[in-house]
């Protein structure tokens, strides 16, 4: 068993968080001793999945409705299953997106690069939009993409 503090520790959270989802029914299973939340390695499992799901995007009030789905036993696997599916695509989506950006980044890093080993952005200039070097042109595609 764990207390409060060694939780937050752990997931790198406010106590304050614990707290809220402690409150919003995230953990219905949660013991207390005089008071003291302890969380067993049911809780960590849980927590576990409900940081994964705010990180792929989901609210609290859509977290609760997963965590009713897995009190409520099998009859809700493909909902649960569904769920995962669509967030699936939504982090795939948003893994896109980043790559357009990582790829801008790299593109302008290089950029700058050029302009301080040239003195000036013209070279660089006369090469847009479709003369640059070969890997520096698939960086800049793919950032305009």
């Amino acid at each position: 068993m764990y207390t409060i503090g060694q939780i937050a520790e752990m997931f790198q959270i406010p106590i304050s968080t614990l707290r809220y989802y402690d409150k919003e029914g995230l953990f219905p299973n949660l013991q207390r001793s005089g008071g003291v939340r302890r969380f067993s390695e049911r809780e960590i499992e849980a927590l576990r999945v409900i940081e994964c799901l705010k990180k792929s995007g989901l609210e609290i009030k859509e977290i609760k409705v997963f965590m009713k789905w897995c009190a409520q036993g099998s009859s809700t696997y493909p909902q649960r299953l569904e769920l995962f599916v669509r967030q699936e695509e939504a982090v795939k989506e948003e893994m896109r997106k980043m790559e357009k950006v990582l790829a801008m980044i790299q593109y302008k890093k290089w950029y700058y690069e050029q302009a301080i080993e040239n003195g000036s952005e013209e070279r660089i200039k006369e090469m847009l939009p479709d003369h640059l070097p070969e890997e520096i042109q698939a960086l800049y595609d793919m950032a305009q993409d």
